[in-house]
């Protein structure tokens, strides 16, 4: 109805001038509009039906999940880390994160290679049940995991780059 006014009012001009019936002359414009929009909707209805059809979206909810599951892991690994002594820690950023030679750690602290090496187990093993224990407390529940599956393994190993073959 407002498009046949609108049209009206954009056409007043010719009422005055050859109009005779006013009822007449709106019920023509009111058909030509209703005419014009039925053509334009079937127009684009058939350049709507040309195009190829939608991809269907894959559903990344799991996705997101697992990303979620995998934050929740690192900070409970961060924290767990910062428990730690800084004398293991030390040894264990070195030699994990850093991807250090258990002989280059021991130079760069110090220390032999041996306590290296113990340090690292031990640090290792408190690591894993610190990391339990975060996971435990957090309060916003970490995704269940399988019984296989060490946090340590899950959490702070994802964070550390690939490792690469090297000679003890």
């Amino acid at each position: 109805m407002s498009l046949t006014f609108l049209e009206a009012w954009r056409l007043r001009a010719k009422l005055r001038e050859e109009v005779r019936s006013v009822r007449a002359w709106l019920l023509g414009i009111a058909t030509n509009v209703m005419r014009n929009t039925a053509r334009a909707a079937r127009r684009h209805r058939d350049a709507m039906s040309r195009l190829p059809p939608p991809e269907a979206l894959p559903d990344f909810s799991d996705e997101v999940v697992g990303q979620m599951a995998d934050a929740q892991r690192l900070a409970a690994a961060a924290r767990a880390l910062q428990r730690l002594k800084r004398t293991d820690r030390e040894v264990f950023t070195l030699v994990v994160w850093s991807d250090l030679g258990y002989a280059a750690a021991a130079e760069a602290l110090g220390i032999p290679v041996g306590t290296v090496r113990s340090r690292l187990s031990r640090t290792r093993e408190r690591l894993r049940r610190l990391v339990e224990e975060e996971l435990a407390a957090d309060p916003h529940g970490a995704e269940p995991r399988t019984g296989s599956e060490h946090p340590l393994e899950s959490g702070v190993a994802a964070a550390r780059p690939p490792r690469t073959r090297r000679t003890r």
